[in-house]
């Protein structure tokens, strides 16, 4: 089967049914003497503007959703990881985010220490956070987190 594509004069997409859009979350931890940390951003735009949340975004039509992850954490937090990433699921709940249908594949990595990183892109902040100490987290993260931490 093959897709097409195609824009319309107007840049956009045409499709016969409607589509869900695709994001990718990184949610990156350490473990260490001192307890375990995650690493969030604070979203600078709406939706959840000034709300702490894993790095992520949307995919590009070219990546896979790991891809996708590895990218957005980049691009955020200036963070390139060279450590494997485990699946931690995939999140559909049609009311998860308020812009629209939009599915999230979440990845986890997990670290020995907390490494530095700077917002960047569309973050304003960028910090470890004790897993036992977490502020309110924007859309559903709390729930992948938790289920993030089971994994552990």
């Amino acid at each position: 089967m093959t897709i097409d594509y195609t824009q319309t004069p107007e840049g956009k997409y045409a499709y016969d049914y409607p589509r869900a859009a695709h994001t990718s979350d990184a949610i990156v931890m350490a473990k260490t003497q001192f307890g375990t940390f995650v690493l969030l951003i604070k979203r600078g735009h709406n939706p959840d503007a000034g709300k702490w949340a894993f790095p992520g975004g949307f995919m590009e039509m070219t990546e896979t959703c790991e891809q996708a992850a590895r990218r957005e954490l980049a691009e955020e937090t200036g963070l390139t990881l060279n450590v494997p990433f485990q699946l931690v699921g995939v999140y559909s709940d049609p009311e998860r985010d308020s812009r629209g249908r939009i599915v999230t594949t979440a990845y986890m990595a997990l670290l020995a220490q907390c490494q530095p990183a700077k917002a960047a892109d569309d973050a304003t902040e960028a910090r470890w956070f004790d897993i036992n100490d977490l502020p309110q987290l924007a859309f559903d993260h709390a729930k992948i987190l938790k289920d993030a931490i089971e994994k552990i």
